[in-house]
């Protein structure tokens, strides 16, 4: 890799303002250097990247990375911005930019340069030695890993301690040479080789005093950046306090697990991740540091003094033992949250596990009442009847293997509710408590109480101290029974039956809803809709509609018409805007535009994020007033729907369909108007026409036009 990055790939006087427009100039660098093949549909890969999690890192670094078929090798640029550029760190503006790009199915390349560059970008003296190259040519350099002043050839073996290490490579290698093995996605040692020292003074010093060794574990969503510059965050802690560390870095790539001799030879374990850490049950019985991988990077020694300190107590109560998993929704969380975020965030992980069950079931029931007819639930079983040659028996068949599927929704969304709180301990209560709700008729409000319940259960089964050797059976015996029968007891004797009356007292009220009580109904669901395209209050709008279709009436028929209508409405508005208006919009927003228009037909809200991140108060309230005036007409119609999702695509299943297309024009034009209207009264200066981006306006995520249905 010692050609990752030349001269012609750096910029020391990168002017763009925006993100976007700062990986337009670095990718043209690309371009002209043949390292990539198409710069329109690159950009659209590193802003999908970008759309996903901000790629800002705290000490003022950006770097936007993507795999991509527009790739020929693994490339790096470099551009260095005198005002900062925006991409997302809680620090401000990034002043180093890095660009990286991998082919497709080059993972282990792009995992080698983002994990070695993460690492090196923890060094402040490489960082600082960049800031300060008066030239490309000795920042590549740095960046590649050579002396300033040597040739390649001509580098020590061992740099001094005090020494700063330049370049990715250099860090990937200085610090797996002490380790246990050579792969930087596996566990590595921070100060001597773990477990037994082989220096003459380590051996000399360890019968006096045997040093104090930690192991530690970190992983981020992306399984990247954050999860190196974590483990090297504290791998450089570690030689401080002069402790011995290892780590094992769950990367993207996979991980190499820590040896069972040195989890039994540590002291302490230190969990730095965001995501739920893998075969967790190792460490049980250990002085336990549970937190995000962001704390890994910015207080790595209070960290090691911490798991010092809890060492230093003596047994590990139960309630810090790592056999209680903490809940993979609740890793990344900061201290500070409430129980409203929490809870918002369990509700958000039941439901978007719910949401490809409701994509496929749905839209199987949909395909059969388009090939049958409304009569086809009334065929006799497949397993029974069935003939190769007619459509009725494959609209049968469509239709049972979709009416199976949605007797999932409502188990999945208890059991992942319960997952989220309690990780996997609290998916078989979850379940059970899920399908006790379908049981008593407690529907869709029934699996969501079932599913607090249950990871309720779990957290307090697993606070209660028990002896160490019962610890190995509580996970896969003792949890699941007490939690099961707790949940089971609760569901058909205490809360269903009343949850199960509300319910139908909701369907009653549904099926009765008519003139201005629907369309208030309406005006609601539309602007829970266009709120947050595919945020929170979206996805609760869209899983009420849904959870009405599991007992279908001809209130939540319409219901489901009113939400999926208002949700097609805010990318077709931006469409309809950059068609009309294409000099308000900078050239990436036209793009996106053009794109939004089948997103919109689609049924697939989050095609106007990248309008609402580079405008929110324009866009989101112009969206909010559209999908409002959608919902309200579709609700005044009588307009039904007995599929979840698909957009125009399933017109044939939609009551009154003409009278709904009106509904989601009309919506349309008031959002593309508003919108238009909006922008037109804002600074001259804040967008010329074919500009790459608007001067006042924040930045925006350029996003692929691939995306999947389940995004509802």
């Amino acid at each position: 890799m010692s050609e990752l990055i030349s001269a012609d790939l750096v910029d020391l006087d990168l002017s763009a303002a925006t993100k976007d427009a700062a990986a337009r100039s670095l990718a043209e660098r690309m371009v002209a250097a043949g390292r990539v093949t198409d710069l329109e549909g690159f950009l659209a890969d590193v802003a999908a990247r970008e759309a996903q999690m901000p790629t800002g890192l705290d000490g003022g670094i950006g770097i936007p990375h993507c795999r991509s078929a527009h790739v020929t090798e693994p490339t790096l640029a470099f551009g260095r911005s005198a005002a900062g550029i925006d991409f997302g760190a809680a620090d401000g503006p990034a002043d180093l930019i890095f660009l990286i790009a991998a082919p497709t199915g080059g993972d282990a390349d792009h995992l080698s340069i983002l994990s070695s560059l993460a690492r090196q970008l923890m060094d402040e003296a490489f960082t600082g030695a960049l800031r300060a190259a008066a030239e490309p040519a000795r920042a590549a350099a740095l960046i590649r890993g050579e002396q300033p002043d040597q040739q390649p050839e001509q580098q020590p073996e061992e740099e001094p301690e005090g020494e700063p290490q330049s370049g990715p490579q250099a860090a990937s290698r200085s610090e797996l040479e002490p380790g246990p093995g050579p792969e930087a996605d596996g566990p590595r040692s921070a100060d001597a080789p773990a477990p037994e020292p082989t220096a003459p003074e380590a051996a000399q010093e360890a019968p006096a005093s045997a040093p104090f060794r930690i192991v530690a574990v970190t992983s981020c969503p992306t399984g990247i950046a954050h999860t190196y510059m974590a483990a090297e965050s504290l791998a450089k802690a570690a030689r401080a306090a002069e402790v011995e560390l290892t780590v094992e870095t769950q990367g993207s790539a996979g991980f190499q697990r820590l040896d069972p001799q040195l989890i039994a030879a540590a002291d302490g374990v230190i969990l730095a991740h965001d995501v739920e850490v893998r075969d967790r049950e190792r460490f049980a019985g250990k002085p336990l540091v549970d937190v995000g991988v962001k704390a890994g990077i910015n207080r790595p020694a209070e960290l090691i003094a911490e798991v010092r300190e809890k060492a230093a107590r003596g047994p590990v109560p139960a309630a810090d033992a790592p056999a209680r998993p903490t809940a993979p929704m609740d890793q990344g969380a900061e201290t500070t949250d409430g129980f409203a975020t929490r809870l918002r965030t369990w509700l958000m992980t039941g439901v978007s596990y719910m949401v490809p069950f409701v994509a496929a079931g749905g839209l199987l029931i949909a395909l059969a009442f388009a090939i049958g007819g409304y009569t086809v639930d009334k065929a006799p079983s497949v397993a029974d009847h069935f003939l190769w040659t007619e459509s009725a028996s494959w609209a049968a068949l469509f239709f049972q293997v979709g009416s199976t599927a949605f007797g999932f929704l409502v188990p999945v969304l208890a059991g992942f509710i319960a997952y989220g709180m309690a990780d996997r301990p609290g998916l078989v209560p979850g379940f059970v408590g899920g399908a006790v709700a379908l049981t008593v008729n407690a529907g869709f409000l029934g699996g969501l109480i079932a599913g607090l319940l249950a990871g309720a259960v779990v957290r307090a089964i697993q606070r209660v101290d028990v002896p160490p050797v019962l610890r190995g059976i509580m996970p896969v015996v003792v949890i699941p029974l007490l939690s099961s029968a707790a949940v089971g007891f609760l569901m058909f004797l205490v809360v269903g039956k009343p949850i199960a009356a509300l319910q139908k007292a909701l369907t009653g009220w549904l099926s009765g809803l008519s003139g201005a009580n629907a369309v208030i109904l309406g005006v609601l669901l539309g602007l829970m809709m266009c709120f947050d395209l595919g945020g929170p209050l979206n996805k609760v709008a869209y899983a009420f509609a849904v959870g009405g279709l599991a007992n279908p009436n001809p209130g939540s028929l319409k219901v489901m018409a009113a939400v999926m209508a208002a949700g097609m409405v805010p990318p077709l508005a931006m469409a309809l805007a950059t068609t009309v208006r294409g000099r308000l919009f900078t050239r990436a927003e036209r793009e996106n535009g053009k794109a939004a228009w089948v997103l919109g037909a689609s049924f697939i809200t989050e095609g106007a994020i990248p309008f609402a991140a580079a405008d929110p108060l324009r866009v989101i309230p112009s969206a909010m007033v559209g999908g409002a005036v959608t919902g309200g007409l579709s609700m005044a119609f009588g307009c039904t729907l007995r599929a979840p999702h698909g957009g125009v695509f399933v017109v044939p299943l939609i009551g009154q369909p003409l009278l709904y297309l009106l509904a989601v024009a009309a919506g349309t034009v008031v959002s593309a108007a508003l919108v238009v209207l909006l922008k037109s009264l804002r600074a001259p200066a804040a967008g010329t026409p074919g500009t790459d981006a608007p001067a006042a306006d924040a930045t925006h995520p350029q996003v692929s036009t691939h995306r999947e249905v389940t995004t509802h």
